[in-house]
């Protein structure tokens, strides 16, 4: 089963020891990780292939909640 998808919102995150990426609106568990930025988003789009054409759509949220994502940061005084 084919299942056209233009884009997936991907958070990748950088570690001390590499790079981990896992892509929102989907159900279970996909992630990636590599020792570069380009590693790691090639592993997690891979992931997301497998985990589509082994769940079809039963892989995506009816409604998924997440229209944007964003990276903020806070400080809290002490």
């Amino acid at each position: 089963m084919t299942i056209p998808i233009e884009s997936l919102k991907i958070i990748i995150e950088k570690h001390e020891d590499g790079y981990v990426s896992y892509p929102l609106g989907l159900k279970g568990v996909v992630a990636g990780q590599g020792d570069s930025y380009d590693e790691a988003l090639a592993d997690v789009t891979s992931a997301i292939k497998f985990h589509i054409e082994t769940f079809g759509a039963e892989a995506f949220f009816e409604d998924s909640p997440v229209l944007e994502a964003f990276i903020a940061e806070t400080r809290i005084a002490a």
